[in-house]
């Protein structure tokens, strides 16, 4: 985590430490203490506004997703090895049964409380960073600070522009190799980037397993894409956005962005093409073109860039 902030002092940073921390001591699900984690082993707790706040978000764009983003999928991904190192492809059998549990309509969110289902275990780890992000930013912005950088690790947060006004040059990663993809510009904005590189392991049937589960099949999602980078303004939608479309695949992503229209989008195909919406037309400059392939999607065609 690297937090950067311009016309503030050290005390301003350390209060985002601590709230950061705070907010990790609220949503990990490692850390027995956590609520997620009392939730987990004892199925229902009295949330705090936080907590109650990241759930219904979570259970909000799993419903906008049609399932996509799931946050019950954490039995599942610790049977991967995603959440332990002790990597293993999973059998048939024990997928079927870990994903019977695993379905966020049966979260239960309340005024009395939050209540999972028998064998079901949360884990808020698709969008915890975004919800982090936004609450710096608004905790700065009440500051008076009106220039800041804020990355957590694949969540850029941008809060206004850079001290002399221009936007803030941002690398999205290359999903098959080393150095950036392509770089935006951005200002006052989250950019997040959901990618089968940040976490993966090759199979003694040689082929690659990554974290991104499909809620469908409890396995990795295999949907035809590399990378997601979400630009928008909510650092948590962004997040949860990336997960979720990254699921998706091209088509229905492509669709829920024409729907949505309050994000913009840069996709990596596994065929080498970078797809951007139209509204980063102007703001992303492919940086390896003899690489990939550049499609700019308008919300009624599709025009292709030599």
């Amino acid at each position: 985590m690297t937090l950067r902030a311009y016309g503030c002092g050290q005390e301003t940073l350390d209060g985002l430490k601590a709230e950061t921390e705070r907010l990790e001591g609220l949503f990990s699900v490692t850390r027995p203490d956590s609520e997620i984690a009392r939730l987990n082993a004892e199925g229902s707790i009295v949330p705090s506004a936080d907590v109650r706040d990241a759930v219904g978000k979570a259970l909000a764009l799993a419903q906008e997703s049609g399932g996509a983003l799931d946050i019950a999928l954490y039995p599942l991904l610790t049977e991967w090895g995603f959440t332990t190192g002790q990597y293993q492809v999973p059998g048939a059998e024990r997928i079927r049964e870990l994903l019977a549990a695993a379905d966020w309509r049966q979260i239960e969110l309340s005024d009395a409380g939050l209540r999972i289902a028998p064998g079901m275990a949360l884990d808020l780890g698709s969008l915890a960073k975004g919800y982090t992000a936004d609450v710096l930013t608004k905790r700065l912005k009440e500051a008076g600070v009106t220039s800041a950088l804020l990355d957590l690790g694949g969540n850029i947060q941008a809060v206004g522009a850079k001290p002399d006004g221009s936007s803030w040059q941002i690398g999205i990663r290359d999903p098959q190799g080393e150095g950036h993809l392509g770089v935006v510009s951005a200002a006052d904005m989250a950019v997040v980037t959901s990618g089968g590189y940040e976490r993966y392991f090759t199979g003694e049937d040689g082929r690659v397993y990554w974290h991104i589960l499909d809620p469908a099949t409890g396995c990795p999602a295999r949907s035809g894409l590399l990378s997601v980078t979400v630009i928008g303004s909510e650092g948590w939608r962004c997040d949860g956005l990336s997960t979720a479309l990254f699921v998706m695949g091209p088509e229905k992503a492509r669709e829920h962005w024409r729907q949505a229209g309050n994000y913009e989008l840069v996709l990596v195909t596994e065929d080498g093409e970078v797809i951007v919406t139209d509204g980063l037309a102007g703001s992303f400059t492919l940086s390896q073109p003899d690489k990939y392939t550049l499609t700019v999607w308008k919300r009624d065609t599709v025009r292709n860039h030599d």
